[in-house]
């Protein structure tokens, strides 16, 4: 083997020893404990449910139609189409590819095509110190030699920016879903409850027509017509108030499907949309499909990334040049064989001293990792609570609305029976209207609990990432142990 000749070994000696180096500009390592870990089921999923399946299941993505209620289809539809929520999020997902794109052209030999014209003076020119006019044409190359991962860490960081964005699109839609899920049920169940008040209206209209002819044959005092009085024009504005709210929910509604609430208006319907029932023992590995989480990790593995970026900042930068073309003093030597012109090179930096800057990066890149990490954390325990949340309302809700339709039947019978009363002279109007005031509330409340189980329901399915089948998606502990490894 021929040795190196010195002045050789001199040259190349910041060469070699960069690429020891080399191996030390990579990502560190992610300490597994600091992961956040998944228990094995839900607290209040664990024996406290009846096993069965849900109405209509879906498996692909559409979880809204298990409602079976064709106007809650075609509303989730064009907000999926024109919701300017989800657009932002497509347009920051466009956004991030180009990137991406950006970025992985650095690691690609650049070519271009130039000419130029300069006017110099000098012992450089024929004239001997004289001016001349210098007219150069031809191509340019360069490369930059990725030895120490740098580039290829960023273009890595910059496509999990981009899996972040995607999943963030996901979730962006996600959203949408359930809002407009959760304000077309709020819809139906005013108009549910404005049936009922008005209803109720009419009950004490004609009490109010009973009483007064009473009140004209001198059965009963003035004070008896004023009560019925005060009740109806109570029960008329909660009528009223019902209708405010019901044009507020509206008016959100138009929103998120896009259109302005001027132009939007969806008319009175029937409440028949089904309810469907989450299984029992769903696991909490169904957490996994959840974008928001997916985004978080992505977005961590990133940060982890880009300590790598930072950390190979230190090492030398290695680019490969050359250029070819033709040079010539006049303009019409400029492209005979003669005036031919190349060059080749290669261009080694090395950084020495920079006032702090590069070990600035590095720490910056670790401090965003540690947020990113606590960001991670953070997002799998909101999760957690989510579902939680969600579990604990829908069991809650259920015991509850057993409870309230008992008191709607018991209510309901004392009002016939206290109207039968007061219409044979029996009872005061006193008990007629505390019957019919305790049997209204009953049923507003019987509504009202219905109405939160249909919302918790929707609930539940966004806090499960937009479904609840067992079998889907991948453990959570699993994907964090490969974060750890940045795979």
């Amino acid at each position: 083997m021929t040795l190196l000749t010195h002045p050789l070994r001199i040259a190349l000696a910041p060469l070699l020893a960069a690429l020891v180096l080399a191996g030390c500009a990579t990502a560190p390592a992610i300490d597994p404990a600091a992961l956040p870990s998944a228990p094995a089921a839900f607290k209040e999923g664990d024996g406290r449910w009846t096993q069965a399946l849900p109405v209509q299941a879906q498996t692909d993505g559409a979880w809204w139609k298990a409602f079976s209620d064709p106007v809650l289809d075609r509303l989730v539809e064009r907000a999926l189409e024109r919701n300017n929520s989800i657009q932002i999020a497509a347009a920051r997902l466009a956004q991030s590819r180009a990137l991406l794109q950006a970025t992985d052209s650095q690691r690609l030999p650049q070519v271009g095509v130039g000419a130029d014209v300069t006017r110099q003076g000098g012992a450089i020119t024929p004239a001997g110190g004289g001016a001349g006019n210098l007219l150069r044409a031809g191509a340019n190359f360069s490369w930059e030699l990725d030895l120490f991962g740098r580039l290829s860490q960023a273009s890595k960081a910059a496509s999990l920016d981009a899996d972040s964005r995607e999943a963030l699109l996901r979730n962006a839609r996600l959203v949408v879903q359930a809002d407009v899920a959760r304000s077309y049920l709020a819809l139906r169940a005013l108009d549910a409850e404005r049936a009922l008040v008005r209803e109720t209206v009419g009950a004490y209209r004609d009490t109010l027509a009973l009483t007064e002819r009473r009140f004209e044959a001198g059965d009963i005092a003035e004070l008896d017509v004023a009560r019925v009085r005060t009740e109806l024009a109570a029960t008329e504005s909660d009528a009223l108030a019902l209708d405010r709210r019901r044009a507020e929910v509206e008016h959100a509604l138009a929103v998120l499907v896009g259109d302005a609430a001027s132009d939007f208006g969806l008319g009175a319907g029937d409440w028949n949309t089904v309810l469907p029932v989450i299984p029992a023992g769903v696991p909490s590995t169904v957490l996994t499909r959840r974008p928001d989480i997916d985004a978080a990790r992505q977005s961590m593995l990133a940060a982890q990334t880009r300590v790598g970026v930072a950390q190979a900042a230190w090492f030398p930068d290695i680019a490969l040049t050359g250029s070819g073309g033709f040079a010539s003093t006049e303009l019409g030597e400029l492209f005979k064989w003669s005036a031919r012109s190349w060059g080749i090179g290669a261009l080694l930096s090395l950084p020495i001293f920079d006032g702090g800057r590069r070990d600035a990066g590095v720490r910056n890149a670790n401090a965003e990792l540690d947020a990113a990490l606590a960001g991670y954390r953070e997002q799998v325990l909101v999760a957690f609570k989510d579902v939680e949340d969600q579990l604990s309302a829908l069991r809650l809700l259920a015991e509850q609305g057993e409870a309230q339709a008992r008191a709607v039947t018991s209510a309901s019978r004392a009002t016939v029976l206290s109207d039968v009363r007061y219409r044979n002279g029996l009872v005061s109007q006193l008990e007629l209207l505390d019957a019919r005031r305790s049997e209204l509330r009953n049923r507003r409340e019987a509504l009202q609990v219905r109405s939160a189980q249909y919302q918790a329901t929707v609930g539940l399915v966004r806090a499960l990432g937009g479904g609840w089948e067992r079998d889907e998606g991948l453990a959570l502990g699993g994907r964090a142990a490969a974060a750890s490894t940045g795979g």
